[in-house]
C-alpha cells in the first residue's frame, strides 16, 4: 500500500529534507509540494491525496487553522519548529508532530503510524462495501443511523463526502453514512453514477446540463465539477463534442 503525500511548507529547505528521507520509503510517495497553505487548498480541492506534511508557521494562513477549514482532511503529519503547538494538533487529530530537526529514525516511525492508520481506514471502507444482505442491482444497502437502509439506486440523487463519512442525498432528505466516496465510486454502477469531484458523485438520471465547471440537477441544486474530472464528465455528458 502507498501513501500519496502533500508537502505543505514555506521553507525549501523543509522540502529537501523529507524528500530527501522519502526516497528511501518504498511505501512513501510525493505527490505534490505547496509552500502556502492557501496553495495547498486549491491542490487538495484537485488531488487525492493520503498523508499531508504539514508546517504550523506560514504566512496569511497558519498550518492548524488551514487543517480547520478542511471538510475531509487526509491524514496529516504536523512538521514544525515550536514545540508549544503540538497539544492542538493532536486536538486536531494529526497522526504525528515532528520538531525540526528531526532524524531519519523519527521521521520513519512518523510515516509507519500513518500508514498503520490508513490501513485501518482502508479496511473499514472494504468492510463497509459488503454489509450483511447483500443487494441487488437496482438497490444497496446504506447503513445510517446504526442500521442498514435498503435505498434504490434511483433515489440517490447525488453522493457528498463529508468528513469521515459521505451524505448520500436523497429526493427530501440525507443518509450519513461511515464510508468513503472512493468505496461509493467502486459499488456503485458505472453507466448510472460519475464521480465529478474529490467530494461528488451524481447520478447521471438527475443531470439537466453542464455548464463551464458546474452540473446542474433537474432540482436546480448545483454541483462542482474539478479540474481533473472535467475531461471524464465532458466525454460522458458530451459524447459527441
Amino acid at each position: 500500500m502507498t501513501l500519496n503525500c502533500l508537502i505543505v511548507d514555506d521553507e525549501p529547505l523543509a522540502h529537501d529534507v523529507i524528500k530527501k528521507y522519502a526516497r528511501d520509503i518504498d511505501f512513501i510517495k510525493l505527490a505534490g509540494q505547496c509552500y502556502s497553505a492557501t496553495e495547498a487548498l486549491n491542490y487538495l480541492d484537485e488531488h487525492s491525496i493520503d498523508l499531508m506534511f504539514l508546517d504550523i508557521e506560514m504566512p496569511k494562513l497558519k498550518g492548524l487553522d488551514f487543517l480547520e477549514t478542511l471538510s475531509d482532511p487526509p491524514l496529516v503529519i504536523v512538521i514544525s519548529a515550536y514545540e508549544e503547538y503540538a497539544l492542538e494538533g493532536f486536538e486536531l487529530n494529526v497522526c504525528d508532530y515532528l520538531l525540526k530537526p528531526f532524524r531519519f529514525k523519527r521521521f520513519l516511525k512518523a510515516v509507519q503510524k500513518a500508514r498503520d492508520l490508513h490501513r485501518y481506514k482502508h479496511r473499514d471502507a472494504i468492510q463497509e462495501q459488503d454489509p450483511p444482505g447483500g443487494g441487488e442491482y437496482g438497490r444497496i444497502p446504506i447503513k445510517s443511523d446504526g442500521k442498514y437502509i435498503q435505498t434504490d439506486l434511483d433515489e440517490i440523487r447525488y453522493l457528498e463526502s463529508y468528513g469521515n463519512y459521505v451524505k448520500v442525498w436523497l429526493k427530501d432528505e440525507y443518509l450519513l453514512t461511515p464510508r468513503t466516496l472512493k468505496s461509493f465510486e467502486e459499488q456503485l454502477p458505472e453507466d448510472r453514477f460519475l464521480r465529478i469531484h474529490k467530494s461528488h458523485m451524481v447520478n447521471l438520471g438527475y443531470v439537466d446540463y453542464l455548464e463551464g465547471n458546474q452540473i446542474r440537477l433537474k432540482d436546480e441544486t448545483v454541483l462542482p465539477v474539478g479540474k481533473t474530472y472535467r475531461k471524464k464528465v465532458k466525454n460522458k455528458l458530451l459524447p459527441d463534442y
